[in-house]
């Protein structure tokens, strides 16, 4: 009987000793910093940052052609999915631009546009298309897709 009551006390003090410890170690890890956590946080934003290394360029939309507003053409640059993965956001800040796609009318059914980069002040594109069978702005917002898309290679 004496052996019985000895093992129970010891069993209750390893008990409350293995809580004790238990409860201080949980304590501790959520005190201190974790080095793997803070590790995985650093690879994390490295593996993101060169991943995600696309610097946003903003483009600023001028239209001189009067059936063709400058907001038509916005619209239909944002709605083209390749505009946002090859890095492009929209201004109206001339002075925020990195690019300026700029669309004037020229013969009838023409209208020639440009795409000039503000830094350097160099044409980086250009061309015509036509209002027949299709949208100005459309037609002129997928080919500042497709030139520059073109250039981003070069």
């Amino acid at each position: 009987m004496r052996n019985v009551i000895l093992a129970f006390l010891c069993s209750s003090v390893i008990r409350k000793y293995a809580h004790l410890l238990l409860l201080s170690l949980v304590v501790t890890s959520m005190a201190l910093p974790s080095p793997t956590n803070d590790l995985a946080q650093d690879i994390s934003r490295t593996r993101f940052s060169q991943a995600g290394a696309v610097t946003t360029r903003r483009v600023l939309v001028r239209s001189k052609a009067l059936l063709v507003r400058a907001a038509v053409v916005e619209e239909k640059l944002l709605k083209r999915p390749e505009f946002s993965q090859l890095g492009f956001a929209i201004t109206r800040d001339e002075s925020d631009a990195d690019i300026i796609l700029e669309l004037r009318h020229d013969l009838l059914t023409k209208y020639v546009f440009t795409i000039v980069d503000m830094r350097t002040q160099t044409v980086l594109a250009g061309g015509k298309v036509s209002s027949l069978g299709g949208t100005v702005a459309g037609k002129v917002a997928k080919r500042f897709v497709k030139e520059m898309a073109k250039t981003r290679t070069l």
